[in-house]
């Protein structure tokens, strides 16, 4: 809003500097008088005599000059004063009238997750804590909205490819006010590696990977909007400039539609779960469901999931590793209640910051 203003205030200067020029040259311009005396003749001084009048005559038209110019000088001034003043109050109204329908939309959906149990609030991140209690589960959900893109980021277990930490480790070797699990992983020779195409920092973590068994990609674009789906070839995916992100499946939702959920990951039927999505202004809905363990007795159907998140009105939606893998820190405590009876250790987890 001050750009604004001091832009319309230059225009204004810009517009009456050719008038103060103007009342100052006329000025200067009546003062200008050149007289010889050296020498001077009867013929000469009478000549003087003259001009000495007409110098007279000059200064107190100067004078009367000097004092308008004086006057008109006031008069823009306070001018300019209203001008700003006015400026400033319509700026403000613009602005508060250009966030209206933002506001209206974050409550329509804040609405509809209830009351918030708890909230974080910085010049680079909005998020909000909610309880989820269904009939067949319960859970936490977490709405992000990112101010700064610098608010989330990706990292790797110790920050090494093979490494891995759990998310409350992470959160706090980053200094992050909250953190969840990620992509899936793969183990071997007793390191965990990310599962599929993983992207840190703009770079690929060992190399694309084309997707296959129905894994999907999910992250962050450099402009911090949620980017995923199955990408075949390196080129579909440089095409949407991912800053970072990871693996798991499946893809749960698509422009608000539901995606089929291949039968593999229907069984077990209910199972720890975190999930992330977007809405349509670019916030981000993270929620992670609790479960007393791996089996199928516990916890949330991925079909429930979807609905769920298109009930909340979430656009895009990618399921993350869960089971003992699901796991919500936030500002410096665990949220969730794992299923293995703590945190797992991990390769990958996204992080936000204020």
């Amino acid at each position: 809003m001050d750009m604004k203003v001091k832009f319309v205030n230059r225009l204004f200067m810009m517009t009456t500097a050719p008038f103060l020029g103007l009342m100052l040259w006329m000025v200067f311009s009546s003062l200008t008088v050149s007289v010889e005396l050296t020498n001077a003749k009867p013929a000469e001084i009478n000549t003087w005599n003259t001009a000495y009048e007409h110098v007279t005559e000059g200064l107190d038209q100067a004078g009367k000059t000097a004092q308008y110019t004086i006057d008109a000088v006031r008069r823009v001034s306070v001018l300019y004063k209203q001008t700003t003043s006015t400026m400033n109050d319509i700026v403000y109204t613009a602005s508060k009238q250009a966030n209206r329908p933002e506001t209206i939309y974050n409550k329509r959906i804040s609405s509809k997750l209830g009351a918030p149990i708890d909230h974080i609030e910085s010049d680079n991140i909005r998020a909000e804590l909610y309880a989820i209690n269904q009939a067949t589960y319960n859970g936490y959900a977490m709405k992000v909205k990112l101010k700064e893109q610098k608010a989330m980021k990706m990292t790797l277990g110790k920050d090494k490819y093979g490494g891995s930490e759990t998310t409350m480790q992470a959160v706090k070797r980053y200094g992050a006010v909250a953190g969840i699990n990620a992509g899936g992983y793969a183990e071997g020779r007793g390191n965990r590696y990310p599962l599929g195409t993983t992207v840190l920092n703009g770079d690929y973590v060992s190399a694309f990977e084309p997707s296959f068994k129905d894994l999907a990609f999910v992250g962050l674009d450099t402009l911090g909007r949620l980017i995923g789906g199955k990408f075949f070839d390196k080129t579909q995916l440089d095409q949407k400039n991912p800053k970072f992100g990871a693996t798991f499946v499946p893809h749960l939702l698509n422009n608000g539609n539901k995606l089929t959920i291949p039968d593999k990951w229907k069984a077990p039927n209910r199972a720890p779960r975190t999930t992330i999505g977007n809405y349509k202004d670019d916030q981000l809905l993270i929620m992670v469901i609790d479960g007393y363990n791996e089996n199928g007795g516990s916890g949330a159907t991925l079909e429930e999931m979807q609905q769920k998140m298109i009930n909340l009105g979430v656009r895009d939606a990618y399921n993350l590793d869960g089971g003992g893998s699901s796991s919500l820190i936030f500002k410096g405590r665990v949220v969730n209640h794992p299923s293995d009876g703590e945190l797992r250790q991990l390769p990958t987890h996204f992080l936000f910051f204020e």
